[in-house]
C-alpha cells in the first residue's frame, strides 16, 4: 500500500505513560485484528522514547523526551520520526512527532565568577567586557535581558550581535577611591522570556588598584613626654606611629629627624627609621638640660613620595639618684650562744647625700631574726643592734645579719650591709642514747672478748663538749663486779664480754652504761642494758639411777617366776640444760630378746613383756641410752646385767610393799652410814673454807665512776639442803612418787660429770626407819 505520513505534536518532558495519540483510531485499524498480528514500532533514534499498545491501539511515552538533547543545534522545528509495521499482511505507517519547546532550562554563565582590576584613577565612562550567558531553550524561552545589582559606581550596557546574541559591557559611572572601598562585589543576572521566567547569575569582583594619593599621617601633631634623669641607655621613650591609607610601597613609611632637630638632641635620642621608635642613646642629666625638642617626619616610598610631620617635646624630671649609706662602727663577730638578751652586737650609722624626702633614711633588719635595732636618742641616724631572743647554736650556728637602709625618695633607694655573727658552743646538751633500754641476747659458751653490741650516744654540742666517754656503772653481785664480766670501749661504746657465760650458772644480767661528755662541767646520761644468756645444748644427760661408776655394769637379780609387766629397773637421767634441751627420752641400744623386755621412752621404766621360760638364758644384758632434745642431741648410756635366779627373791615391783623394819646394823646400812658421814664431813669443810676466803678477799677499788647503780640477776647456785637435790619439778614429783611406794630416796656418790644423784631403795632391805631421816639430810 502507498505510504502516508501521520503527524503529531507534543511538548517535551511529558511524563512516562502519557498517551500521545490513538493510532488505531487515527489509522483505521481494528483492535480485534491487531491482537492476532505482529506489530512493531521503529524509532529513528538511539533511545526508545515511545511504544505502541496493541490492546488499546495507543501510542504512549516510554521515556521522557528532552528537546535540547534530541535537537542540540536548536532548530526552529524538532521532529521524531517512527514507523509502525504490521505483519500479515505487511503494512507500514510513517509517523512524524513534532517536539515543542518548554521553558525547562535557566540561563547560565560559562564563568560564574569574574574578577576585574580597575585603577582608582580610572575615569567615568570606561567600559569593561563581561561574559554573556547561554540558554538551551529556543524562541521566547531563550535569554531576553541582563540586569546588574545596585551600584553607585557601575552600570551595564547590552549590545546585540548580527546573529541576535546579546553582549554585556560594565560601564564606570563614578570615580573610585581605594582608600574608601577596596573591592566592589556586583551580581550580573540573565533572564529569559519563558513562563515562568528563569534566570542565572554571575559574581563580578572589581578590585580597585591603588595610586599614591595619600600622605602619611601621625596620630597627633604634637607629643609631650615626661622623663626622669639617668634613664639607662637603650630605654624606649616612645614609638611613633604614622599611617598611610595607600597600599604596597605607597604605604611603606620611613621616619627621620628634620633639620629643625638640634645636634645635641640627636646625640641623646635615636630614631628607628623603620619602626618610628625613639630610644635613649646618651645620658640624660637634669642639671645639663631640662627639656628636648624633636621634629620628626614620616615619608612613604611611592614613586612621588608624600610626607607628614610631628613634634615631640621631652621634659626631664629630677630623680633620687644618690643611694643611702651604712657605716658599721663597732661589731662583734663571735659571741657565746648563752649571751644574755639585750646585749649589744654592733653600733651602726646611716646617711644620705640627697635632701628633702630623698635624704630621709630608715634602717631595718632583713628577714625575721632574733635581733632588733634601737635608735639612739641623741643621734637619730645611729642605731644599736641588740639580741632580742635566746640564741641556740644547735639550731642556728651562724647568722648572716643584713641591715637595709632606705630613703624616702620616689622611687626609694636602698642599700644593705651584711654582718656575720658566729655562735660559740656552750656545753648545754646532755648525751642522748637512741633508746632508753637495750636488750642484748648472747649465746652461752661465747668467746671471751666477743663484741656484744655498740651503744652509741649523740651530743649536739661541739668539740670537747661533744667528745663522749662511756663507762659501766659498777655494782657487785655475788662478789662479782660488772667490770670483770663486761668491758666497754670508752671511745665508741662497743660492749664486749670478758668471760665465757654458762646458761646453767647465769641466765641474765642487768646493769647501766653511762655516756659522759668532756665539757666543763661535764654532762652525762645513762641507759639500762639487759644481757640475756641464750642456752646451748652443751650438757649431755647424766644417768643417776641406777647409779654406777663410769664404764661399770649395773647388776640386778630377778626370779624366773616374775609375772608379765613386772618392773625390772628404772633408768633416770638428768640434763642441766634449759627445759627444751633437757627433755629426755629413753630407748634400748642393745637388747638380745626384744620380746622379753619393754622400755617406756618417757619415764625409763623397764618391765617384762612375758614370763621367763626354761629356754631363756639366765643372764641378760640391757644397754639403755638416754637422749636429750637438743640440736644436735646428746646422750648417755647405762648397761644393766640382769641375772635370773630360781630362789624366792622379791620381785622389784613388790619391794614397795615391804616393811621398813630391818636390821640397823646390816652390811648395807653400815655402808650407807659411812657414806653419809663422809659427805657431811666434806660439806662442812667446804663451807668453812668458803667463809675464810670471803673474809680475806680484798674489797674492790672505789675509784670507779661515781653514782654507779647496777642490778645483776644471777642464778642461785646454792641448792637447798635436801635429798630433793634437783631444781627440776620432775624430780620433786619423782621423790613424792617413790616415797609413797615406801622407798627411801637417798644421795649416792656422785659420778664424775654429774650434778644431782637420786636413788630409791625399796623398803625391807634391812635399813631401819631412822635411815629415812638420815638420808634426808644429804646435800648436793
Amino acid at each position: 500500500s502507498a505510504l502516508s505520513v501521520t503527524r503529531y505534536s507534543i511538548a517535551e518532558e511529558m511524563e512516562r505513560g502519557s498517551v500521545v495519540a490513538n493510532l488505531a483510531a487515527d489509522l483505521g485499524l481494528e483492535l480485534g485484528g491487531l491482537a492476532q498480528r505482529e506489530v512493531k514500532l521503529d524509532i529513528f533514534t538511539n533511545k526508545k522514547y515511545l511504544d505502541f499498545n496493541k490492546k488499546t491501539g495507543e501510542l504512549y511515552i516510554l521515556e521522557k523526551i528532552d528537546r535540547e538533547y534530541l535537537c542540540p543545534a536548536k532548530p526552529a522545528s524538532c521532529f521524531l520520526k517512527l514507523d509502525l509495521i504490521i505483519e500479515s499482511p505487511l503494512r507500514i505507517f510513517n509517523i512524524e512527532l513534532g517536539i515543542t519547546d518548554i521553558n525547562d532550562n535557566a540561563p547560565h554563565f560559562r564563568r560564574d565568577r569574574v574578577e576585574l582590576d580597575v585603577s582608582e584613577s580610572a575615569t567615568p565612562g570606561e567600559r569593561f567586557s563581561l561574559p554573556n550567558a547561554v540558554d538551551p531553550d529556543v524562541g521566547v524561552n531563550t535569554i531576553k535581558t541582563y540586569k546588574l545589582s545596585t551600584s553607585d559606581h557601575f552600570t551595564i550596557e547590552i549590545q546585540t550581535g548580527s546573529d541576535g546574541t546579546q553582549y554585556v559591557d560594565l560601564v564606570l559611572t563614578k570615580s573610585l577611591d581605594r582608600e574608601e572601598r577596596v573591592v566592589h562585589n556586583l551580581i550580573l543576572a540573565a533572564e529569559d522570556g519563558g513562563v515562568p521566567e528563569r534566570s542565572g547569575t554571575a559574581n563580578i569582583i572589581v578590585r580597585v588598584q591603588d595610586t599614591n594619593d595619600n600622605p602619611p599621617r601621625f596620630e597627633q601633631p604634637f607629643y609631650t613626654i615626661n622623663m626622669t634623669e639617668n634613664i639607662p641607655i637603650g630605654t624606649s621613650v616612645m614609638k611613633l606611629n604614622a599611617t598611610d591609607l595607600d597600599e604596597g610601597e605607597n604605604s611603606e613609611i620611613i621616619y627621620s629627624f628634620t633639620l629643625y632637630t638640634s645636634e645635641k638632641t640627636q646625640d641623646v635620642f635615636a630614631l628607628n627609621r623603620d619602626t618610628g621608635e625613639v630610644t635613649i642613646k646618651g645620658i640624660i642629666d637634669y642639671e645639663d638640660m631640662k627639656f628636648y625638642e624633636m621634629y620628626i617626619e614620616a615619608k612613604d616610598k611611592g614613586e612621588h613620595p608624600l610626607l607628614g610631620q610631628c613634634k615631640v617635646v621631652v621634659h626631664v624630671t629630677d630623680m633620687n639618684d644618690n643611694y643611702p649609706e651604712i657605716t658599721v662602727q663597732s661589731v662583734k663577730n663571735t659571741v657565746a650562744e648563752n649571751i644574755p638578751v639585750g646585749s649589744v652586737i654592733a653600733l651602726v650609722g646611716i646617711s644620705d647625700r640627697d635632701t628633702g624626702d630623698n635624704g630621709k633614711v630608715s634602717l631595718s633588719v632583713k628577714e625575721n631574726m632574733p635581733f632588733i635595732l634601737n635608735k639612739s636618742s641623741d643621734k637619730p641616724t645611729h642605731y644599736k643592734l641588740i639580741v632580742s631572743e635566746h640564741l641556740d647554736r644547735e639550731q642556728v650556728s651562724e647568722y648572716l645579719i643584713t641591715l637595709v637602709v632606705t630613703d624616702a625618695g620616689t622611687p626609694p633607694l636602698s642599700d644593705n650591709e651584711t654582718m656575720t655573727l658566729e655562735l660559740l658552743d656552750v656545753n648545754d646538751n646532755v648525751p642522748q642514747f637512741p633508746q632508753s633500754f637495750y636488750t642484748i641476747r648472747v649465746m652461752e659458751n661465747n668467746a671471751p672478748g666477743a663484741l656484744l653490741s655498740s651503744l652509741t650516744a649523740f651530743d649536739p654540742d661541739l668539740h670537747e663538749n661533744q667528745y663522749l666517754v662511756y663507762f659501766i656503772l659498777e655494782k657487785e653481785i655475788a662478789n662479782t663486779s660488772m667490770s670483770m664480766l663486761f668491758s666497754i670501749n670508752p671511745e665508741n661504746g662497743n660492749l664486749y664480754a670478758l668471760k665465757t657465760f654458762d646458761y646453767e650458772i647465769e641466765k641474765d644480767f642487768v646493769f647501766h652504761i653511762e655516756a659522759r661528755d668532756s665539757g666543763s662541767p661535764p654532762l652525762s646520761s645513762n641507759v639500762t642494758v639487759h644481757i640475756i644468756i641464750v642456752d646451748q645444748n652443751d650438757n649431755a644427760p647424766s644417768i643417776v639411777s641406777p647409779w654406777c661408776e663410769r664404764g661399770s655394769v649395773v647388776e640386778e637379780k630377778i626370779t624366773r617366776s616374775t609375772d608379765k609387766g613386772s618392773l625390772v629397773a628404772k633408768v633416770i637421767a638428768l640434763d642441766k640444760d634449759s627445759v627444751h634441751n633437757s627433755r629426755i627420752t629413753y630407748q634400748f641400744l642393745q637388747l638380745a630378746d626384744a620380746s622379753l623386755f619393754s622400755l617406756d621412752q618417757y619415764n625409763g621404766e623397764i618391765r617384762t613383756m612375758r614370763m621367763f621360760s626354761y629356754k631363756d638364758p639366765r643372764h641378760h644384758r640391757l644397754v639403755v641410752v638416754a637422749k636429750d632434745n637438743g640440736e644436735p642431741a646428746l646422750s648417755a648410756t647405762v648397761t644393766i646385767k640382769l641375772l635370773t635366779v630360781e630362789t624366792a627373791v622379791k620381785a622389784y615391783s613388790d619391794m614397795t610393799e615391804m616393811s621398813l623394819e630391818y636390821d640397823v646394823f646390816s652390811d648395807i646400812n653400815l655402808y650407807l652410814v659411812i657414806g653419809l658421814g663422809s659427805v657431811s664431813f666434806l660439806l662442812l669443810i667446804t663451807i668453812l673454807v668458803t667463809i675464810v676466803l670471803k673474809c680475806q678477799k680484798v674489797k674492790p677499788s672505789k675509784s670507779a665512776p661515781p653514782s654507779r647503780d647496777s642490778v645483776i640477776s644471777e642464778r642461785n647456785s646454792t641448792i637447798a639442803d635436801s635429798t630433793l637435790v634437783s631444781n627440776d619439778a620432775y624430780w620433786y614429783s619423782l621423790f613424792l612418787a617413790e616415797t609413797r611406794k615406801g622407798k627411801l630416796v637417798v644421795r649416792q656418790p656422785v659420778p664424775k660429770g654429774s650434778r644431782y644423784i637420786v636413788s630409791s631403795i625399796p623398803r625391807g632391805t634391812g635399813l631401819s626407819e631412822t635411815s629415812d631421816s638420815a638420808a634426808s639430810t644429804l646435800q648436793v
